[in-house]
């Protein structure tokens, strides 16, 4: 049997896989890990939480409230025409995936008001304070045994 060794032609496009193979599984680990940036900030009226969404579009985000766990979700699509079939994409530094944010509220947090915009890719929300925070304290009675 005879041993053929590969034309100029395929070592360079063998070389090209091989320096670019780390890359090539980068996208799918980012998209793991993409956790948009938020920033939070409090005024006498309210709270108020941004986070930087570029490139998501405002269907795609959901938030939720549940005792007092705000949580945004969504999603940050990928796309891509080919219209050169013989091109390979040897890594794509675009990033995209689903992601998560969760945050835990304070008890001055008025619910039914919460607010939500979105504009050139940073959702804005607004939490408005309880202009008074409901007293927990309880007179408790002393039965008879």
């Amino acid at each position: 049997m005879k041993m053929v060794s590969p034309t100029p032609a395929r070592r360079q496009a063998d070389w090209w896989t091989d320096v670019f193979q780390p890359f090539r599984t980068l996208g799918s680990r980012v998209q793991d890990f993409f956790s948009p940036e938020a920033e939070a900030g409090a005024t006498d009226t309210d709270y108020e939480i941004k986070i930087e969404l570029p490139g998501v579009k405002e269907e795609d985000i959901d938030i939720s409230l549940d005792n007092r766990l705000l949580t945004i979700k969504g999603e940050k699509h990928s796309e891509r025409e080919e219209k050169d079939k013989d091109k390979s994409y040897y890594f794509s530094e675009r990033m995209y995936g689903s992601f998560q944010r969760s945050f835990q509220l304070p008890g001055d947090v008025k619910p039914a008001d919460i607010k939500a915009s979105f504009k050139d890719g940073v959702l804005e929300i607004k939490l408005p304070k309880l202009q008074e925070l409901p007293s927990s304290a309880k007179k408790i009675s002393i039965g008879k045994k």
